[in-house]
């Protein structure tokens, strides 16, 4: 009888295993279609005038598409509950290809091969940082509320710096959103492993698969940045 159960519990403990996995494999199979296309929409973006001119030359596009990134974004996060999962995976690519229509002034201001140095070098980061994040036995829970107060104080010092124009506070924004985003990249990967060893089904496996590539893809997409900042080259 005790060995019966043992074997059950042992079973039991492999599904739940395997299907925690399958999660995670599934977001990050999502958070790399996701920037797959943000790049692919950027390149296509990046060599046509009329999407530049269309997008560029008039400010109210391009601060009309950047509003709408965040309304996916926030509407992804706070609706995930309502939405099926087919859904919520559209949602994440519509706003995957929303981000390379913005992100392909990149390509304007920074030379191509500086770009791909530094996306190499993002990468290399957040893999071992998510790595770490999904290995590590220590709670990163404390974490959050710091790296939180981080991003706001991010985005407050670069409003104040649109009007201020300063290469050094730049400089210093550009520094400490690295030390976020490489935080948050461990910090979400861990929280994408806890939540995906409770889900229940299919559906609920799912969601679960976007809200973490989203997580993600913007852990990415933002620490990129801040390192383009700080290591790109400028075109002339």
């Amino acid at each position: 009888m005790n060995n019966n159960l043992s074997s059950y519990s042992s079973v039991q403990a492999t599904s739940f295993q395997l299907t925690q996995q399958n999660v995670i494999n599934q977001v990050f199979i999502w958070m790399a279609l996701g920037l797959a296309l943000t790049a692919g929409t950027a390149f296509y973006t990046v060599s046509s005038e009329t999407m530049l001119s269309f997008i560029f030359g008039n400010p109210m596009i391009f601060f009309g598409l950047i509003i709408a990134e965040l309304g996916l974004v926030f509407g992804i996060s706070a609706a995930i509950n309502r939405l099926s999962s087919a859904m919520a995976t559209g949602l994440f690519f519509l706003y995957s290809g929303l981000n390379g229509l913005t992100l392909s002034s990149i390509f304007i201001i920074y030379e191509l091969g500086s770009i791909a140095g530094v996306f190499l070098i993002t990468a290399g980061t957040f893999g071992a940082m998510s790595i770490y994040g999904l290995t590590t036995k220590k709670d990163l829970t404390n974490w959050g509320s710091l790296l939180f107060m981080g991003l706001i104080g991010i985005i407050i010092a670069s409003l104040v710096n649109m009007f201020l124009q300063s290469s050094m506070f730049d400089l210093l924004i550009s520094l400490v959103g690295v030390a976020v985003f490489v935080g948050l990249t461990a910090y979400d990967s861990q929280k994408i492993k806890e939540m995906a060893a409770k889900v229940s089904d299919g559906e609920s496996a799912g969601k679960v698969a976007v809200l973490g590539a989203l997580s993600l893809y913007l852990d990415f997409i933002n620490l990129f940045i801040m390192l383009l900042r700080l290591f790109g080259d400028r075109r002339d």
